[in-house]
């Protein structure tokens, strides 16, 4: 996992509401346990037609999204079923934060593990982000804040924990392995008794 620190981006708007994660990456591209190639398959049913033919209408599809980094989704982002192939998607894609009023619990943390970060904001700074699509934003992942383009800035929560893992850019089994010589300290100084 790559450090994440600071982002720096335009956004892309896609203002639907309760997208779940089948839409995100529908379910018959969940046969590979690794993550490239799956932004391909990202949103595939709203950015292709059934004969495979792109939508030039979808909001992905457009030429001014290229290239952006920054989705604003609309409220209840990533409900549905817990799958990690959602953020490898929009990661492998190249979207690096998705921000939102509400983001589902199990899409938050699926990618905070996978380094994609997750934004919950305001319903009055969410409005002026969907108002403004292609708005150059810098999200400090340190300072949990996120400066907009008009010079106002905007705090986001994010757990402590996971803030940490982003910065040093290491999953939860990265963070336990950096512990290995204090675990191994702390069970040298309680042997085992059977």
């Amino acid at each position: 996992m790559q450090a994440l620190r600071e982002i720096r981006s335009r956004t892309v708007v896609l203002p639907v509401k309760d997208v779940d994660t089948d839409q995100i990456i529908p379910a018959r591209f969940l046969t590979t346990t690794t993550r490239e190639g799956l932004g391909d398959g990202l949103f595939y049913d709203l950015r292709f037609n059934a004969d495979g033919s792109r939508k030039d209408d979808f909001v992905l599809n457009r030429p001014e999204a290229r290239g952006a980094g920054i989705l604003v989704a609309g409220n209840n982002f990533g409900c549905g079923s817990s799958r990690e192939h959602a953020p490898w998607a929009l990661l492998d894609f190249g979207i690096r934060a998705v921000i939102s009023t509400e983001i589902a619990d199990i899409f938050r943390n699926n990618s905070l593990k996978n380094g994609l970060l997750p934004i919950v904001v305001d319903t009055s700074t969410h409005a002026w982000l969907i108002e403004n699509p292609g708005a150059e934003l810098t999200i400090d992942v340190a300072a949990s804040t996120l400066a907009l383009p008009n010079g106002r800035t905007v705090e986001y929560p994010i757990d402590g924990f996971a803030r940490y893992c982003l910065l040093e850019g290491i999953d939860q089994l990265g963070f336990l392995s950096q512990q290995a010589e204090r675990i191994a300290a702390y069970e040298e100084q309680r042997p085992w008794k059977p």
